[in-house]
């Protein structure tokens, strides 16, 4: 599992006063604020937000020391992680961090292995499943719906993944 658990990447400056925009990567968006210190992956820089509110299609955050423009745009990108203990714990048996997910296997309802899960994307219109194929080249991309994705076994260490027809996968057994 996952030690550290990214749970929001700020992105432009919002402004002129040193605000910046914020995407949450968590349940209810605004709890991003509930976790403590944000840290940087490498746990360099620590950031603590001041003030939150909803905007259109993101938040708009004040962060302590960001004063001004120029400060919030060298933020710009920059993702934020807390060490998973500060995270609530899991209780229901079909829920996970997206985090777990990285390094599992992704095999065919028939038990064929297609590759390993990379990453979970979220590009705008819905959440992207990134896998690893065996034979190498271009990762496969999938929707990560229960059509796609249905059935997660953190215990097997394995995702089931049905492609729609059009993908050609290279499967290893």
């Amino acid at each position: 599992m996952a030690e550290r658990i990214r749970v929001a990447r700020i992105g432009a400056a919002h402004g002129v006063r040193g605000e910046v925009k914020l995407w949450p990567f968590t349940q209810d968006p605004m709890a991003v604020t509930s976790y403590g210190p944000l840290e940087t992956e490498d746990s360099a820089r620590r950031f603590e937000i001041e003030s939150l509110r909803p905007a259109k299609d993101f938040l708009v955050a004040r962060i302590a020391g960001v004063s001004d423009r120029d400060a919030a745009e060298a933020l710009r990108n920059l993702d934020l992680f807390v060490p998973r203990e500060q995270l609530p714990e899991i209780e229901e048996a079909d829920t996970f961090y997206y985090a777990d997910l990285v390094g599992l296997s992704a095999v065919t309802a028939d038990g064929a292995t297609l590759g390993t899960v990379t990453a979970v994307h979220n590009f705008g219109a819905g959440d992207i499943i990134e896998i690893a194929a065996v034979g190498g080249g271009a990762p496969l991309m999938l929707s990560f719906t229960e059509l796609a994705v249905p059935k997660i076994d953190l215990t097997a260490k394995q995702i089931v993944v049905v492609p729609p027809a059009e993908i050609e996968v290279k499967e290893e057994d």
